[in-house]
């Protein structure tokens, strides 16, 4: 078997021949022989987008309750290891190899269990053979073998892709979320709001509450929290936020009674309240991530603490000073230094349109630099169509990976949607941020975006070179 993580993720990339095969039939035989029965809450998130701010969140504050909190989301950005968090910290190369090889173990139907099995038993495992787990499948399984070997109190599971026949959902959840519901992947969930909604939905549970941050929910989704007997929470109706207005000399005291340290600089002046069917939350300051849209991802966190408050009582100090600690890498993140330099995973028109809120409501660039790379599978035109006329200069770059776009490529559907912008080709995204950061001025603006392939070479290249 492999010794190091790097050979670890090779092996796994080998396994199954699918970057991507949905379906519970795996995961849930291996979990089985594995005996992964989680006896600590369960949260997943899923969505189109907003997922992983709604997972940061929900782990800053419940960390700043006091609680061990296992925190697993995808895809990573430099290390693998970022993947699975135990109160906040990546988990070392040697857990992980540990954990796999104890996966690779059971899906053989070599663990050392097999010997007490019943005949029935064995005759099952005769029958399935070895399991061709994918990359996801093993990541899931190795986080919460993990999680429930060092005890934490709780888990947060991001949903890969979709959510029915995603392995996280293979663990049952005490409370489930919906982000947002958005056209993407339409050849794994369908084309339209009503197929994906359904999909996305497959995470809710009979008599447990679902809560859904997005205000436009798709029949398919309400109708299938009602099928299965699931209480269905929807931003808007059952819970919410209302902004309030704010002095700077309330503000600075808030900050000031939760943290010890400077509040963020691109904090609003504002405060907002948050209602739920269980109660109320007022004064609470602004979520440390970029954007008026994390009001309603931050809603969803305190509508699922709502929910859990009986097992996990998080008190309001936890929530302003979780609120206000939380990070997320690659969300809206602007570098140190000038030029100004933001970071956005935007890789679907949803989340482009976010993208070009935040970038309205920045201080105008003299020159405005978008370094740029996607997926060939993704909605390109969408993309271009929500951010064209913000953009001055399109660095386009070639991603060298799966499904990956050329430069080429790209440069095309950039000349299709006919964008006013100047546009220049490049074999990576480093290679496009490296000219960029060369030719910009102090008083410019370079933003990174349209795939996590894009951050990550983007924010590897910063760290090298600053």
């Amino acid at each position: 078997m492999p010794t190091t993580l790097p050979d670890w993720l090779t092996h796994l990339e080998s396994l199954n021949r699918k970057t991507i095969s949905l379906g519970l039939d795996r995961v849930a035989e291996v979990k089985q022989r594995m005996n992964l029965s989680p006896d600590f809450p369960v949260i997943v998130v899923g969505g189109t987008n907003g997922k992983g701010s709604v997972c940061a969140m929900l782990e800053s504050i419940l960390f700043a309750a006091g609680y061990r909190v296992g925190c697993y989301t995808s895809p990573h950005l430099l290390e693998y290891n970022e993947r699975v968090r135990i109160d906040k910290r990546a988990v070392s190369d040697a857990d992980l190899c540990a954990s796999f090889t104890a996966i690779e173990q059971a899906r053989l139907g070599v663990n050392a269990l097999t010997p007490t099995l019943s005949l029935g038993e064995r005759e099952r495992k005769e029958e399935l053979g070895d399991i061709a787990l994918t990359y996801f499948e093993f990541g899931t399984l190795a986080a919460m073998q993990l999680f429930i070997e060092r005890r934490v109190d709780v888990a947060i599971l991001e949903v890969g892709l979709g959510g029915r026949l995603d392995a996280v959902n293979v663990f049952d959840s005490d409370c489930a979320i919906v982000t947002s519901i958005d056209i993407d992947h339409i050849d794994y969930l369908g084309d339209t709001r009503e197929l994906i909604g359904f999909e996305k939905a497959g995470i809710f549970r009979s008599g447990k509450v679902a809560i859904c941050a997005e205000p436009n929910v798709p029949d398919t989704l309400a109708k299938h929290a009602q099928d299965i007997g699931a209480t269905l929470w929807q931003i808007g109706t059952d819970f919410g936020f209302k902004p309030v207005s704010m002095t700077a000399t309330e503000r600075s005291h808030q900050m000031m009674s939760i943290a010890s340290d400077t509040p963020p600089a691109n904090s609003p002046p504002q405060q907002w309240d948050f209602y739920s069917p269980i109660g109320a939350r007022a004064s609470l300051p602004y979520p440390a991530l970029r954007g008026a849209f994390q009001l309603g991802n931050a809603s969803a966190v305190l509508a699922a603490l709502d929910v859990l408050k009986e097992k996990l009582p998080v008190n309001m100090e936890s929530v302003r000073r979780g609120l206000v600690e939380v990070t997320l890498t690659g969300r809206f993140q602007t570098l140190p230094g000038k030029p100004t330099v933001i970071l956005d995973v935007a890789h679907n028109p949803h989340a482009a349109h976010s993208l070009a809120q935040n970038w309205a409501s920045l201080p105008t660039a003299s020159c405005r630099y978008a370094v740029f790379a996607m997926l060939k599978d993704k909605d390109m035109e969408g993309v271009i169509a929500a951010l064209q006329d913000q953009v001055d200069v399109w660095l386009v770059a070639s991603i060298h990976a799966p499904r990956g776009a050329t430069a080429d490529e790209v440069s095309a559907v950039l000349q299709a949607c006919h964008v006013h912008g100047d546009i220049q080709k490049f074999d990576d995204p480093t290679a496009a941020f490296v000219h960029a950061c060369n030719v910009a001025g102090e008083n410019d603006r370079i933003t990174a975006f349209g795939s996590f392939y894009t951050v990550a070479e983007v924010l590897q290249a910063h760290r090298l070179h600053r």
